[in-house]
């Protein structure tokens, strides 16, 4: 079974978002990254980069895959997590301890479309 937190809200395409304030730390479900397999590559964007939801962000390479990155929420990326870069792996070990970026939302509502924890244990059928 995927470890699935709650607070948190998910995407169907497998990202969560951890709300503090007007700011969204951005990474992907533990589900993902056991689909995907070890986890070589983060594609990340630039800090200061605009991101929209449900468009693109970025990309997870695996062994296995490469898998775009899909924003939940739209915003201005504040930060990247740079540790990622030298240790994609750590997603696989603990894919909510290691967001991929914080953006500062520009439409809080957008969270209202994503899921809480128990839709989506019953989105990936567990």
């Amino acid at each position: 079974m995927s470890k699935v937190i709650e607070g948190l809200k998910y995407s169907e395409s497998h990202e969560w978002v951890k709300v503090e304030g007007n700011v969204a730390f951005i990474g992907v479900s533990d589900f993902a990254q056991k689909e995907m397999g070890d986890i070589t590559y983060v594609d990340m964007p630039e800090e200061g980069d605009d991101v929209l939801a449900g468009e693109e962000f970025g990309a997870l390479e695996s062994v296995k895959a490469a898998s775009d990155l899909i924003s939940p929420v739209s915003g201005t990326v504040v930060l990247v997590n740079a540790a990622l870069e030298d240790a994609p792996e750590a997603i696989n070990e603990d894919a909510y301890a290691n967001w991929i970026i914080k953006v500062e939302m520009s439409l809080p509502s957008e969270l209202d479309k994503l899921m809480d924890a128990a839709a989506y244990k019953a989105f990936i059928g567990e």
